[in-house]
């Protein structure tokens, strides 16, 4: 049998963007096996001095840099249909 233990290490905490009782969603940066950092968007479970990975997203830089720019042309767009007071099919 395969052993599927890994391990990680949070070598940037970017910014917290929810938080509900002992869960919240991150943005980190996190380099998995001891590979290079990669931001990393997900729910985070901490209780009792525990620490559990929930779901989540990896992006490389690259894949981060491109989903900066969709984001912030949706968030223009978006204020665009806010400014004209219309609702958004």
């Amino acid at each position: 049998m395969q052993n599927t233990a890994f391990n990680y290490e949070i070598v940037e905490t970017i910014a917290t963007l929810s938080q509900n009782g002992d869960t919240s969603k991150e943005l980190n940066r996190v380099s998995y096996n001891g590979s290079p950092a990669k931001y990393d968007l997900r729910s985070w479970k901490r209780a009792d001095g525990e620490e559990k990975l929930l779901k989540g997203l990896t992006l490389t830089e690259e894949e981060a840099r491109a989903f900066n720019a969709q984001a912030e042309e949706a968030t223009r767009a978006m204020q665009g249909y806010i400014e004209r007071g219309e609702r958004r099919q």
